[in-house]
């Protein structure tokens, strides 16, 4: 305590603070202290800079937020993010910011100045995530392991840096502080199965808790094989849904490059669902991205299934059966000169034959359709205008809700998932890219909303 004493009053004394002997007791040590916070940082009891990140586990789909404090006033800062994918690429984003005049930079209120975004972008670290300059070319960022999360490393930097002009490594003088957040598909308790039976190929994925749940039918594009990060998330909330395989998997009988199953495959699969003990069988959706979109509006209105609602993301009104040699890139007609891949044209609803496209007018539920204005892969705007005209001609406009996004493209995916606009298709024996579209900020904007609505769609059609 004495010590304690006798720093305060030599301190006092060098800011040029007046001070009597007889008022330095022991008992007002605490108070002068108080008294010197105006001088705090000039001194050597200031405290290290902190970054902090609340909460620090998470779903995929849920903000958190960001601070950093006792920083200097009003000046430049840096804040990184970046992680390793499941295999092994380095993504990364880092933003700008300049301290308030306590210090402080909070990313949920304050604005980045540069970097990866601009403007006020809470969860902007997470969506403006990219390939390190390092890391290999046409990459696109998917979850393989559900059961495991993302770590993402944040750190806090002097002045404004960017990582290929400086060495953002942890260990540099530079680097403030550091800590890392988890990012998952699944939250404590949720349940995945995977489905072999029937000849059905898929994983269920069933809630916390006693059921019977509401549940989804959950298809994937004609890139094939099975993913499960859609169907995790919305088991995570309360909905029961089974990611199911139609193309491209191992299990699937016959060659990999064509769909092998039809009608009687897609009617297993909805009754295998409609008969689980966990699943309230009169409560069932379908949702589909992509070619997906096809294959739920083709399950909605030509196999006798009377699903509860359908979802669509950016997808056809039609289809034949030449497509999906041709969409999985290895036919010429979807893949130009210079090796890149889009099918926009040829799911234009004009090119599609009557006898090919989805009889909508005979749809019976609610239909959502998402879609992204610069979608650069399907004829999304245009599949949107028909299935609109057609419902509104069937006197059945009143089922149809259409959410349009301006600058997002074609990979409308759960929030703060970062976009890709170019990845690449297929390695051999040609390279072939894929073109997506979309912006980043704008992208991000509409997966935000998207996925709120969509919930919203859900709660109405399947919960009430």
């Amino acid at each position: 305590m004495l010590k304690a004493h006798s720093s305060v009053t030599a301190l006092l004394r060098t800011t040029g603070i007046s001070i009597r002997p007889e008022v330095t007791t022991l008992r007002n040590v605490a108070c002068m202290q108080h008294l010197l916070g105006a001088v705090r940082w000039k001194s050597q009891l200031r405290p290290a800079p902190l970054l902090t990140a609340r909460p620090s586990r998470a779903l995929i789909d849920e903000q958190i937020s960001i601070q950093g404090r006792f920083l200097p006033p009003n000046c430049p800062v840096t804040v990184r993010a970046h992680m390793h994918s499941e295999e092994g690429d380095l993504w990364e984003a880092f933003s700008h910011y300049n301290t308030d005049k306590n210090g402080v930079v909070n990313l949920t209120k304050d604005p980045s100045v540069g970097g990866s975004y601009f403007g006020c972008e809470p969860m902007g670290l997470f969506w403006a995530l990219h390939p390190a300059p390092s890391a290999r070319q046409g990459l696109r960022l998917r979850k393989r392991d559900v059961e495991t999360p993302y770590v993402v490393q944040l750190s806090l930097w002097e002045g404004h840096m960017t990582s290929d002009q400086d060495p953002m490594d942890e260990q540099h003088a530079g680097c403030l502080a550091a800590l890392s957040v988890e990012r998952w598909y699944m939250a404590p308790h949720t349940r995945r199965v995977e489905i072999r039976q029937n000849g059905v190929v898929g994983t269920l994925f069933l809630p916390s808790g006693p059921g019977p749940f509401p549940a989804m039918v959950d298809l994937w594009g004609i890139g094939g094989g099975l993913n499960e990060y859609r169907s995790a998330l919305f088991a995570s909330k309360g909905i029961a849904s089974l990611s199911l395989a139609y193309f491209g998997h191992k299990d699937i009988p016959g060659p990999l490059n064509q769909i092998n199953v039809g009608d009687d495959y897609f009617r297993s699969a909805y009754n295998l669902l409609q008969d689980h003990q966990e699943v309230c069988g009169e409560r069932i959706g379908l949702i589909g991205l992509s070619y997906g979109v096809y294959l739920v509006l083709h399950m909605a209105t030509h196999i006798g299934l009377k699903p509860k609602c359908v979802i669509g993301i950016n997808g056809p009104v039609g289809s034949n059966d030449k497509w999906p040699s041709m969409m999985s890139g290895s036919s010429p007609k979807a893949v130009d000169e210079h090796g890149n891949f889009t099918v926009k044209d040829m799911t234009m609803p004009h090119n599609i034959a009557k006898d090919n496209k989805i009889k909508i007018e005979t749809l019976e539920c609610p239909l959502l359709y998402i879609l992204g204005e610069d979608d650069s892969n399907c004829a999304s705007v245009e599949s949107a205008n028909e299935i609109g005209e057609v419902l509104r001609s069937a006197g059945k406009a009143q089922l149809f809700t259409r959410l349009s996004y301006p600058g997002a493209g074609h990979l409308i995916e759960p929030p703060y998932s970062p976009n890709t606009s170019v990845s690449l298709w297929r390695a051999k024996p040609k390279r072939i890219r894929a073109f997506w579209g979309g912006h980043p900020a704008p992208h991000a904007a509409a997966q935000e909303d998207a996925w709120k609505k969509m919930f919203d769609f859900m709660d109405c059609n399947l919960r009430r």
